[in-house]
């Protein structure tokens, strides 16, 4: 059973933001695909099952990011 989840990212402002983003969350096992939009400052995950948010939030931060929580 696959899980997606959006989460709001601060800090986020260009097309490199976004693709470091992607890049440190994919890395995360288990994950199917990362969506990053820095314009809406989102990061939506695609996994195999749910993932735990430290581990996306660990991923973001090593990014040089701000993981603020799952969108509303």
């Amino acid at each position: 059973m696959s899980s997606t989840t959006t989460y709001t990212v601060s800090g986020m402002s260009c097309g490199h933001c976004e693709k470091s983003v992607s890049a440190e969350v994919s890395a995360i096992p288990g994950v199917i695909e990362v969506a990053a939009d820095a314009k809406a400052g989102t990061v939506t995950v695609s996994s195999r099952s749910p993932l735990d948010e430290d581990q996306v939030r660990a991923a973001v931060d090593e990014a040089g990011y701000e993981l603020v929580g799952p969108a509303a």
